[in-house]
């Protein structure tokens, strides 16, 4: 096993996962010590570097795209402090983290890993739920089926104009994050299903919460977090089949409520789409992509669409 320790946290790999155990005391981030333990798989892995400093070397981990729900919500766009990619090393500790870097290499090259191509489900779990976040223009909370706003004093007036806003996850496409940088406030904005990407600010979109970054450590552990767990509970990217999250393996959504009457042109549509995605799942269970369990229940749920 190759391993090193350090203040604010310590790495050991012994070939099929890398385990990364945050440090303690008021030198390590929030969201490192709330995220707590990751036990990263090798199969997530792209690559590892380590750069070596006149005083101090830092560790890298870069994660294949698509296998972690924390990097895809929050798309390399860490402050330093708070990625728990990375590790800073003493002097005295170099060798050993250069150690540590070439075994994880090696073992990528001798199990042949995939390192450039993007994962199709997630390797990683996401945050445990449930989770708050204390915004500047209101509170969030997620509970791993729905995220309800509560706005305060702070939110605009067409924000709270509309009261309390509850999102299912089923009705949700995408969660996006975005940190305060400078001058530039932050925001969490979450992207229900087939309405488009709001072109006002966040401050004006009810489906969108203002970071002003007063406590920037807290503000972007909260928000990062959250962000990642419902990115974690949402359809892969790389899914070929809407309807479908591939956090854990296939499995389907909790099945939509009964929508309204449509009209019959588009009632029509609708049920030409589900057609569609029945002789599509039919195919993922021929080729072995679905268990028989897996095609089973998601076809019930499209007939039951009809």
């Amino acid at each position: 096993m190759a391993e090193i320790s350090q203040p604010s946290g310590a790495w050991y790999f012994d070939g099929p996962v890398l385990r990364i155990v945050p440090g303690h005391g008021k030198g390590v981030h929030l969201l490192r010590s709330t995220l707590g333990e990751l036990v990263v798989p090798l199969a997530a892995i792209a690559s590892v570097s380590f750069e070596s400093g006149r005083k101090r070397g830092r560790l890298r981990l870069r994660l294949r795209h698509g296998a972690d729900p924390l990097v895809q919500a929050t798309g390399g766009r860490l402050p330093d402090a708070a990625d728990p990619y990375q590790l800073e090393v003493a002097r005295d500790r170099l060798g050993a983290a250069e150690y540590l870097a070439d075994a994880v290499r090696d073992t990528l090259q001798i199990e042949q890993v995939p390192t450039a191509e993007p994962c199709d489900r997630y390797l990683l779990p996401g945050p445990d739920v449930p989770l708050t976040l204390h915004a500047s223009d209101g509170e969030v909370t997620f509970d791993g089926e729905q995220v309800r706003i509560a706005w305060d004093w702070g939110a605009e007036e067409s924000k709270k104009s509309g009261g309390p806003r509850v999102l299912h996850l089923r009705d949700l496409r995408d969660a996006r994050w975005a940190p305060p940088v400078g001058w530039e406030n932050g925001y969490v904005r979450f992207l229900p299903n087939g309405v488009p990407p709001a072109e006002v600010k966040p401050q004006h979109d009810p489906n969108s919460v203002v970071l002003w970054g007063v406590r920037m450590a807290k503000d972007i552990a909260e928000s990062a977090l959250l962000t990642a767990a419902v990115v974690a509970r949402l359809p892969h990217p790389g899914s070929s089949l809407p309807g479908l999250t591939t956090g854990g393996g296939p499995e389907l959504l909790a099945k939509p409520p009964a929508a309204a009457a449509l009209p019959a042109g588009e009632a029509a549509a609708d049920q030409d789409t589900i057609l569609r995605r029945l002789r599509e799942l039919g195919e993922l269970h021929r080729s072995g992509v679905l268990t028989d369990e897996e095609f089973s229940a998601a076809k019930k749920a499209m007939i039951d669409r009809l």
